[in-house]
C-alpha cells in the first residue's frame, strides 16, 4: 500500500506529465482515444512500479515509455490484420473448393486429409496451441496460461500456422485447376 506522501506525489507527476504523455501518444497515432489509452497505461504501470518515480522521473524516459508503448501497440495491431487477412483467405479458399466442382466431397476429404498431414509436420509447441484454438475454441489468453507461454507467442505461432496451411491450401487448389 502506498503511503500518503507517495500519493501526493504520484498526483503531482500526474498532473504535470499526463496531458503531455497524452499529446505525444496523439502526435504518434493520431488517435484521442488510443492516446488516451496509452497514457493511462503509462500511469498505470508507473503507479505499479513506484521505484520509476519515487525518486525523480526523467522526462525522457517518460516519453520513452510513450514511444515503446506506441509501437508495440502498432505492432500488435498489424498482427491482428495480417491474421484476419490469413483466416479471410482460408475461408474464402475452402468456400471455393466447395462450388467449383461436383466431386467436392472426394476433395473435401483430400483436403482435410492434407490438412491433417501438414498439422503433423508442425513444430509440436505449434501444433499444439493450433489444435487448442481452433479444436478445444480456446482463446489465446487460456491457452497461453495452460502452455505457460505469452499471448504474443500464443498468436505467433497460430499466425505461423495458419500460414503453412494457406500455402498448402493455395498450392493444392493450384493444383486441382490441372
Amino acid at each position: 500500500m502506498k503511503t500518503e506522501p507517495d500519493k501526493a506525489r504520484f498526483e503531482e507527476l500526474f498532473h504535470l506529465y499526463y496531458p503531455k504523455v497524452r499529446s505525444f501518444a496523439f502526435i504518434l497515432l493520431k488517435s484521442e482515444q488510443e492516446a488516451e489509452d496509452v497514457a493511462q497505461d503509462i500511469f498505470v504501470r508507473l503507479w505499479e512500479t513506484p521505484d520509476l518515480w519515487e525518486g525523480n522521473l526523467e522526462k525522457n524516459y517518460l516519453y520513452t515509455m510513450v514511444k515503446n508503448s506506441v509501437f508495440n501497440r502498432i505492432k500488435r495491431k498489424n498482427l491482428e490484420s495480417k491474421y484476419i487477412h490469413t483466416q479471410q483467405d482460408l475461408q474464402g479458399i475452402t468456400e471455393l473448393a466447395e462450388f467449383e466442382d461436383p466431386l467436392n466431397e472426394i476433395y473435401r476429404e483430400e483436403l482435410q486429409l492434407l490438412l491433417m498431414l501438414a498439422m503433423e509436420q508442425m513444430p509440436g509447441k505449434r501444433r499444439e496451441v493450433f489444435e487448442l484454438s481452433r479444436f478445444q475454441h480456446l482463446s489465446n489468453q487460456e491457452i497461453a496460461e495452460k502452455m505457460n507461454l505469452s499471448v504474443r507467442t500464443v498468436e505467433q505461432h497460430i499466425y505461423l500456422a495458419l500460414k503453412e496451411l494457406k500455402k498448402l491450401l493455395l498450392i493444392t487448389l493450384f493444383l486441382m485447376n490441372f
